[in-house]
């Protein structure tokens, strides 16, 4: 045993990309040799060949993984090595011999090449004569010095300016492009990149991360400004990069997506889940740094921000003293994301996290706590439909018609009950900020149905809300930190003694519930929540870490963190704008869905989608128009069919938002009727369940889930949004304002959902919210219900 020699091996993020692209049997074999280095490096049957200085520390090895299977690997200190690439068949050699391997000057993050692979895709073309678009230089900068030749040096008296097209990137000098965080090995090939066509085809040989988002976002029109403050800063490496000292690079987060641990060999030898084992820079910064209060992120769907939670809260237990009890709280707004990211985190970390984290609904935490209280009495929870059927009666009981439920549940939720207004007077008084005005006539009479509303809940039968739950729950608790704030006093004013007689039978009551609180969804927690989770956990660094964003806001609770004990300021609150999930298609067409509306940023400022993009690239949104609802459901059964048999996509990685609950039974009626016969299933409050079966339901239950192909149907004038808010349109500007921005929420947060295919449906008359071009766009559902059968739509592959 004594000439055993134990090795550390990491696997770098394009190595990553190449195993994820891999088939079971080769993900198993470089597991199987990760695991065998990782054991015994003198062992011969490793058959590890060396290939190259890279200079400074670093030497490049080859290395037989099983039959065609070959891995290029860098060795960076004694027994130290990371996995840099995977290739496949009879030119595997060759092809990782041939890689470009570099520093990259602003992450310092090790990055790889295949320079011959990237000039295959480009034009080779002649530069343009000097008129003017050179690249820029800086002012102590030659050309001979940037590597690249100029326009002026590669003229020829045969070619005309006109006549030649200009390459993509001719702008931006040398210098400028790596001061950005472009590979510098890629310059040669840049320079002669002419449509976005060659680009794409670049981009599609696993390039480095940050090299790809930087070309991408220049290509879109960003300024090399906003790229710096969005993307470069992102990835900037903490200390001065060492172009040669690749021991460093190595080390870094951005060069690794496994850790030592068993997780990562399990993850080789099946699905490879990159998403728990890399973060971005950014994300990593955030999961892992120090706030001294709460910390804030935001950002749109696909950013990872439930990843970044995720992550945070292994980071919080692994700071913990070891124990057994469970003082950290990750929670969220549903039952049915609750236990996903409890699935998620047991993924992460095993029961070794789990059992050190309370995972819950923040209304199932309310429940437990009146619950738990001795002089609650806790009612039947009512649900939606029976709540509003209850304003309506207490309307009747009154003899006020002048609110709808609606109006009233809200004004209850959102203004009575997140200010606290346990009086008339107080109610009069209330801030009602964005919700139009109500003269004091008007607050008396909604006072006077509030007061009925609360007398039928109290029955009998005895009933209740989610929202009373939450407020009763949320006094409990505040009245736990007055009684905490009065024995601190008390002792201080004793000399710090505890006296007996205080003590008795408070155990651990006084004590906060949590040390820290991690809350994923944090737009749709409602004020008493957030009174509630503030009790929870005393003041201090690290406190609360929310994660959310306001354009996915599917219900009317809009807070001000800072008015309730939750203040992010400075670096406490952070910005996501890289998604990770949804093309760059599909992403424009959904930006345009919420474009121009206002958002805050879950406190007092404002929030936008700027910098917002995605790296990935696909299908455009299709568009199909149906002359009834009857013809648009059978059109999406044909569709779904087809995306089914043709081209082999599960029912599971396929799901169909509908308008309404009615739409969800009648399109599952439909789809498993003759001749279609396609299994689907409702999505309900616990999620998906877990069949191969095709998802349906409305837009609300879309919230946190991903498909492969989404369907949004029905998308026609009058159901999306609604026609009911146009009664508000004259009579209560402001809440048909804020019903608009909820249903292109609603929208947008629905076609967020969709991974590599957005198919937008609907009959009569195009909703509003949709892109003008979408009608003149759109196929006739009809023309996929003739004898021909479908038309053929390479889109669709």
């Amino acid at each position: 045993m004594s000439n055993v020699v134990r090795t550390q091996v990491a696997v770098t993020p394009q190595a990553n990309e190449d195993i994820r692209r891999l088939d079971a049997a080769t993900k198993n074999a470089v597991g199987d040799f990760v695991r065998r280095l990782r054991a015994d490096r003198s062992n011969r049957a490793l058959r590890l060949t060396f290939l190259r200085e890279a200079g400074g520390n670093g030497r490049l090895f080859l290395a037989s993984l099983d039959g065609s299977r070959m891995g290029l690997l860098l060795e960076t200190e004694e027994n130290r090595f990371s996995l840099l690439a995977v290739r496949v068949g009879p030119t595997a050699r060759e092809e990782l011999a041939r890689l470009t391997v570099e520093i990259n000057a602003v992450s310092g993050g090790v990055e790889l090449v295949d320079q011959s692979e990237v000039s295959a895709n480009v034009v080779a073309m002649p530069a343009r004569p000097d008129t003017g678009s050179e690249p820029r230089t800086a002012p102590d900068e030659s050309p001979e010095a940037t590597g690249s030749p100029t326009g002026a040096e590669a003229a020829t008296s045969e070619t005309t300016p006109a006549a030649l097209p200009v390459p993509l990137f001719a702008r931006y000098g040398d210098e400028e492009l790596v001061g950005l965080g472009v590979i510098a090995s890629l310059l040669p090939a840049l320079r002669r990149i002419a449509d976005s066509r060659q680009l794409e085809a670049v981009l599609g040989h696993n390039l480095p991360g940050l090299t790809r988002e930087v070309l991408l976002a220049l290509h879109d029109g960003m300024e090399p400004r906003e790229v710096r403050g969005f993307i470069t800063d992102q990835w900037r490496a903490e200390e001065e990069v060492d172009p040669q000292d690749w021991a460093r690079a190595a080390r870094r987060p951005v060069s690794q997506v496994s850790t030592e641990d068993s997780a990562v060999l399990e993850a080789l030898g099946d699905s490879f889940d990159a998403w728990r084992l890399f973060l971005h820079p950014e994300q990593r910064r955030l999961a892992t740094a120090s706030f001294k209060g709460s910390a804030k992120v935001t950002g749109g769907p696909g950013t990872g921000k439930t990843v970044v939670a995720l992550h945070r809260v292994r980071h919080l237990v692994a700071q913990l003293p070891p124990g057994q009890t469970r003082p950290v709280l990750l929670t969220t707004y549903n039952t049915n994301l609750a236990a996903d990211l409890r699935d998620r985190l047991y993924r992460l970390g095993g029961d070794a996290l789990v059992r050190r984290v309370d995972v819950k609904s923040v209304d199932q935490l309310a429940r437990e706590v009146v619950e738990q209280h001795p002089s609650s009495v806790l009612g039947t929870p009512l649900g939606d439909e029976e709540a509003m059927a209850l304003w309506h009666r207490a309307c009747a009981e009154v003899g006020v018609f002048d609110y709808d439920a609606d109006f009233l549940d809200s004004e209850f939720k959102h203004v009575i009950l997140a200010q606290g207004c346990g009086t008339a007077r107080m109610y009069l008084r209330a801030e009602r900020r964005g919700r139009g005005v109500l003269q004091r006539a008007d607050r008396s009479r909604v006072w006077e149905l509030v007061q009925t509303y609360r007398a039928l809940l109290d029955g009998p039968p005895r009933r209740t809300t989610y929202a009373l739950i939450a407020d009763e729950a949320a006094r409990i608790e505040e009245h736990r930190v007055a009684k905490a704030v009065e024995k601190a006093s008390y002792k201080e004013e004793h000399g710090g003694m505890d006296l007996i007689h205080r003590e008795a039978g408070s155990g651990m009551w006084l004590k906060p519930r949590y040390r820290h609180i991690v809350v994923d969804e944090a737009q749709d927690l409602s004020a008493s929540h957030w009174r509630m989770l503030r009790a929870m956990v005393a003041p201090g660094p690290n406190d609360i870490f929310l994660v959310g964003d306001a354009h996915q806001r599917i219900y009317s609770h809009q807070v001000v963190l800072g008015r309730l004990g939750i203040s992010t300021p400075g670096r406490a609150s952070r910005r996501l704008t890289l998604n990770y999930r949804t093309t760059r298609e599909i992403l424009g067409s959904a930006h345009g869905l919420v474009h121009g509306e206002g958002f805050d940023d879950l406190d007092d400022g404002p929030d936008t989608l700027d910098g917002y993009r995605s790296v990935l690239t696909g299908l455009a949104p299709q568009y199909w128009r149906a002359p009834d609802w009857e013809t648009e459901m059978r059109a999406l059964a044909t569709l779904l069919k087809e995306r089914h048999e043709r081209y082999g996509t599960p029912y599971a990685a396929m799901a169909v938002s509908v308008p309404d609950k009615a739409a969800v039974t009648q399109l599952a009626y439909t789809l498993a009727s003759k001749p279609f016969l396609i299994p689907a299933s409702e999505i309900g409050r616990e999620g998906p369940r877990d069949t191969d079966t095709v998802r349906i339901g409305t837009m609300h239950r879309f919230k946190g889930l991903e498909f492969q192909r989404v369907f949004l149907a029905g998308v026609s004038e009058g159901l999306v949004p609604h026609q009911r808010i146009e009664a508000f349109r004259l009579s209560s500007p402001d809440r048909y304002r804020q019903e608009e921005q909820r249903a292109r929420s609603l929208l947008f947060v629905a076609a967020t959902r969709a991974r590599d295919e957005l198919v937008v449906t609907w009959h009569g008359r195009a909703s509003r919210y949709l892109p003008q071009h979408a009608d003149r766009d759109a196929d006739r559902a009809t023309s996929l219900l003739t004898d021909d059968g479908p038309p053929s739509d390479s889109n669709a592959a």
